[in-house]
């Protein structure tokens, strides 16, 4: 077994390794052959494979959420890592491992991140705004501690969503002594907010894995269902009713186009911050993720999430971290 990690995978790579399974689907080809499309998972990133001339009904059914042994071969395919499997079989108990060894996470701890959101909650000085944030954050504590911030792309990792909004935080705190203008409770409200609803958009499974979305997720999606959130609130809590427009405009217009689920623009400066804040923590976040497994002085592949662009990493040492 060579038990090579996904990150370190390269085109050409012969792999015998464990994986976790994370998606799993029957297809047809065009001859009208079946084979096996799964996307597999260790704690350093997630692979598409292809199992060939699969037969749905021998054999066991590779489920979600399930731990696979494979055995096959890397290539590209449309400019991402592609694993042809050759064989595959389920573990076993005697193979000895730890499903949760397999799942990709946030590198801080659940409960070190809510208390760290927590603290920036306390510093919202209006109380309407805080009586808002919190009692929305408080019911979706438990899947909060969780959740990834989207199935495929960006903090698409267990506790991903909260390490997401944390580091938002932590730069909007920072935005906010540059631009003093800005309104600091409007500004932390919207960023712990933003986002927020993902809970209620996508199903995910105790690993943190996302299976699939919901059915309003599908017909809403979280912009919508976050506003909706919002609004029950406020007039759960009492709040002034400027306060509730102001926040659900954070919510609606933080993908600013109206192709990408917003249809209006930001109208505040707030408004303004927390998209490029979202923007920014994303880009970072795959940038960081892509070069991770990138040798100094060269470029990756293209990365699609990042409009099929190649990332360079440079040799060039960071003296303030040295």
């Amino acid at each position: 077994m060579d038990n090579k990690k996904i990150k370190n995978l390269q085109a050409g790579d012969s792999v015998q390794s464990f994986f976790l399974v994370k998606a799993a689907d029957c297809k047809t080809t065009n001859n009208n052959k079946h084979y096996l499309d799964l996307t597999l998972v260790d704690q350093t990133g997630e692979i598409n494979a292809k199992l060939w001339d699969h037969n749905p009904e021998e054999g066991p059914q590779y489920s979600p959420n399930s731990l696979v042994k494979v055995k096959g071969t890397t290539n590209e395919w449309q400019n991402r890592l592609q694993l042809k499997i050759e064989k595959i079989r389920m573990a076993t108990d005697g193979d000895g491992l730890e499903i949760g060894d397999f799942v990709p996470a946030a590198p801080y701890s659940p409960e070190f991140m809510y208390t760290e959101i927590e603290s920036y909650m306390n510093k919202i000085k209006n109380q309407d705004m805080r009586n808002i944030v919190k009692s929305i954050v408080t019911a979706n504590k438990e899947k909060l501690l969780l959740y990834p911030a989207a199935k495929q792309n960006h903090h698409a990792v267990r506790s991903g969503l909260m390490y997401h909004i944390m580091t938002m935080l932590q730069m909007g705190e920072k935005a906010s002594e540059v631009y003093v203008g800005l309104n600091r409770d409007l500004l932390f409200s919207g960023i712990i907010l933003h986002d927020i609803a993902k809970t209620a958009e996508m199903n995910a499974s105790e690993l943190g894995i996302v299976s699939e979305y919901t059915i309003e997720g599908e017909l809403l999606g979280h912009i919508i269902q976050g506003i909706k959130m919002i609004e029950q609130t406020a007039i759960a809590v009492g709040a002034d009713r400027e306060v509730s427009l102001l926040l659900q405009h954070m919510i609606l217009s933080h993908h600013y186009e109206p192709e990408f689920g917003s249809p209006k623009r930001p109208m505040i400066p707030e408004a303004e911050i927390l998209h490029y804040l979202d923007m920014m923590d994303a880009r970072m976040y795959d940038m960081g993720r892509v070069l991770g497994s990138v040798e100094e002085g060269k470029l990756s592949e293209k990365v699609w999430l990042l409009n099929n662009r190649k990332l360079y990493k440079p040799s060039l040492k960071n003296e303030d971290q040295q």
